[in-house]
């Protein structure tokens, strides 16, 4: 079965970008809102001594973060009213397995095509005089780059549209998001 919903849309970019903020803002506003499930693994794994961590089991953390993806979007899955955006996607963890060189089986390859978001995506490119790292963001700013290069690329090789949103204010980047879906020209 294929859940394709065009009201679910995808807040992403390397770490240390402005995503979380901007999407405390849309919460703000009324806006139903999904976290990332990246932190909340690295944040578990090592409450509970756990190998699937980025600096440790590699795959291991990746195949958490696409299960927890997944079970994040089938969650609100049968909404298809209200606009949802995501703190990151289910492409954000096959971006990360590229990344580290993690063969993408045909089973996971599924996965990508059975659970869509809408084509438009809004990518957070990298901005220095915000990046900073902390307990779970350890991430160089090099590293950084690199990933919001990699996602550009890793979505559109799914079939989605990367919309730049541009260095500015929480409240103008948030008009800008929303902006692009009343108004898509």
């Amino acid at each position: 079965m294929k859940y394709q919903n065009d009201n679910f849309y995808i807040i992403t970019g390397g770490p240390g970008v402005g995503k979380t903020t901007i999407l405390k803002q849309l919460e703000k506003m009324g806006y139903l809102t999904v976290s990332e499930d990246a932190r909340k693994i690295i944040q578990e794994q090592v409450q509970n001594h756990g190998n699937g961590l980025p600096w440790k089991d590699k795959e291991l953390y990746t195949h958490l973060m696409i299960n927890a993806s997944v079970y994040s979007f089938k969650a609100i899955s049968n909404d298809k009213r209200n606009i949802v955006f995501f703190d990151r996607g289910i492409v954000d963890a096959f971006c990360y397995a590229e990344m580290i060189d993690l063969v993408i089986s045909p089973d996971m390859k599924d996965i990508t095509e059975t659970y869509r978001y809408n084509h438009k995506v809004f990518i957070l490119p990298p901005w220095p005089e915000i990046y900073e790292t902390d307990d779970e963001r350890k991430q160089t700013w090099e590293e950084a780059v690199a990933t919001y290069d990699a996602m550009k690329n890793t979505y559109s090789i799914y079939g989605y549209q990367t919309i730049d949103v541009p260095l500015e204010t929480v409240e103008n980047r948030v008009k800008f998001i929303l902006d692009k879906i009343v108004n898509p020209l």
